[in-house]
């Protein structure tokens, strides 16, 4: 069972416990902090073409998310925004939004956790939030296009 740990997730701490751990696979991923205002941690998920995903901890959650593609690249973007707000149930522990980065919308997957989670729960918000963003740029596009 996972047990609520005591001591809350800063993104230092996060960083250190991947680079120490045993529970990933050797190779799996390359995490470093990103100072800014708010430090964020950027892991490369090398078993998943070197996605990026970025992680953020607050006070009081975790925050996961990968970028997919640009919102104005996207065809018929109404209808798609209904069609992944109908598709959220296929993508277990992640969900869609929209976020502006250099003054451009990308659509974006995003998981939460609560601060006070075991590293290995991470590490599978880690890994399903990749492999959803994987299936979200392939699968629920092509399904998208060939209803459409």
């Amino acid at each position: 069972m996972d047990h609520v740990i005591d001591t809350d997730w800063s993104v230092k701490s996060l960083a250190d416990a991947l680079s120490e751990t045993k529970l990933l696979r050797e190779g799996e991923l390359t995490a470093r902090v990103v100072e800014g205002a708010d430090p964020v941690l950027q892991i490369t998920m090398h078993e998943f073409g070197d996605l990026p995903v970025f992680l953020s901890a607050g006070a009081e959650q975790i925050v996961v998310s990968a970028l997919l593609w640009p919102v104005d690249e996207q065809k018929d973007q109404a209808g798609f925004n209904v069609f992944l707000l109908k598709a959220q149930k296929l993508v277990p522990l992640s969900n869609f939004g929209i976020t502006t980065v250099a003054g451009r919308d990308y659509y974006e997957l995003f998981g939460e956790l609560s601060c006070k989670t075991t590293l290995q729960t991470v590490i599978i918000e880690l890994r399903m939030l990749a492999e959803n963003a994987i299936r979200a740029a392939s699968d629920l596009r092509d399904d998208f296009a060939s209803a459409a």
